[in-house]
C-alpha cells in the first residue's frame, strides 16, 4: 500500500489502488494502527479500492500539534476523501475504530456507501449504564499503561482478541502504542450522545465476535433493537477484534452486505 500525508494532519493514510470504482475505508481498533486489516487487505485489494489510516496517536499518526485531538478525526478524514476525490465510501470500523465509523456517518452521511461496525456500540444512544461501565474499565486499563505498558498489553490482547495467532498479533501493535498517546484519547466522550440521529440513508451492519465481553454482546442487542432493519453478525471463535480472530468469516460477512448495499 503507497503511504500518504495531507498537510495541516497528524493522519498518516495508505491506499491500494486499482480498476474498480468502489472504496472500503478500514478504521482500526485502539492501541494497534491499520496492520490489523492485513487479513483483510490481502483479501479484498483485486476487488475494491482500499483506503485505511493510523488514527491519531497511533501508528505513524503522531506528528501531532497542539489542540490536536480525536475529536478532529473526522473531519481529517473527510479531507482524505476530497483530496483522493473519492465520493462515497464503504466503511468498517472496529472498537474504537466503530466509534470514529459513526461519528463520521453523522457528520458526511452523504459520504458513506455502507457502514459496518464490529466490536463497538450506538454512539448516538449510549445507555448510561453502560458507559459508565465502560468508563470504568478503560480507566483500568489506563492505569496499568501508567505502570507498564508492557502489562498493559499483556492484559490488553486477552480482552481484544480471542485466538492465540491474534492475541500475539495485537500484542505486537500494542506494544509500539506511545504512553503519551492516551491524551489524545481524552475527548472520545464528546463523540458520544451528541448528535440527533437522523434516519440512515445507507444500510448498517453490526456485530462483534461471541467470545466478546458481555457487556459489548449487551451494547449489540441494544443496538439491534433501536435499529431493527440493520444486519447483525455474531462470529463464531472470535472475540472483540473479530476481523483478527475469524478473517474468513469476516470477509465473507462484508462481502454478503457490500453485495447487498
Amino acid at each position: 500500500m503507497e503511504q500518504y500525508h495531507l498537510k495541516d494532519s497528524p493522519v498518516v493514510y495508505y491506499i491500494s489502488r486499482n480498476e474498480q470504482t468502489e472504496w472500503v475505508l478500514f478504521i482500526h481498533a485502539a492501541f494497534v494502527n491499520h496492520q490489523m486489516f492485513r487479513a483483510q487487505i490481502d483479501h479484498f485489494r483485486d476487488r475494491y479500492n482500499i483506503l485505511t489510516l493510523d488514527i491519531i496517536g497511533h501508528g505513524l499518526s503522531t506528528n501531532t500539534q497542539k489542540g490536536d485531538s480525536i475529536n478532529k478525526m473526522s473531519a481529517w478524514i473527510n479531507d482524505i476523501l476530497k483530496a483522493e476525490q473519492i465520493e462515497n465510501i464503504h466503511i468498517v470500523g472496529v472498537s474504537l475504530g466503530a466509534v470514529l465509523a459513526q461519528d463520521f456517518a453523522n457528520h458526511y452521511p452523504e459520504k458513506v456507501k455502507s457502514l459496518a461496525c464490529f466490536g463497538g456500540y450506538d454512539i448516538n444512544h449510549f445507555d448510561s449504564k453502560l458507559q459508565k461501565k465502560n468508563g470504568t474499565a478503560q480507566m483500568l486499563m489506563m492505569l496499568k499503561a501508567l505502570f507498564s505498558v508492557k502489562w498493559f498489553a499483556k492484559s490488553n490482547k486477552k480482552i481484544s482478541a480471542y485466538t492465540l495467532q491474534a492475541q500475539n498479533d495485537f500484542y505486537e501493535m500494542n506494544i509500539r502504542f506511545p504512553r503519551r498517546s492516551f491524551m489524545y484519547l481524552a475527548s472520545l466522550s464528546s463523540l458520544v450522545n451528541v448528535c440527533r440521529p437522523k434516519p440512515r440513508t445507507y444500510p448498517l451492519l453490526i456485530g462483534c465476535g461471541e467470545h466478546d465481553i458481555p457487556m459489548e454482546l449487551e451494547a449489540v442487542e441494544l443496538w439491534k433493537k433501536s435499529e431493527p432493519e440493520c444486519d447483525v453478525a455474531i462470529l463464531d471463535n472470535a472475540g472483540h477484534c473479530a476481523n483478527m480472530d475469524a478473517p474468513r468469516e469476516f470477509n465473507a460477512i462484508l462481502e454478503a452486505f457490500w453485495a447487498k448495499a
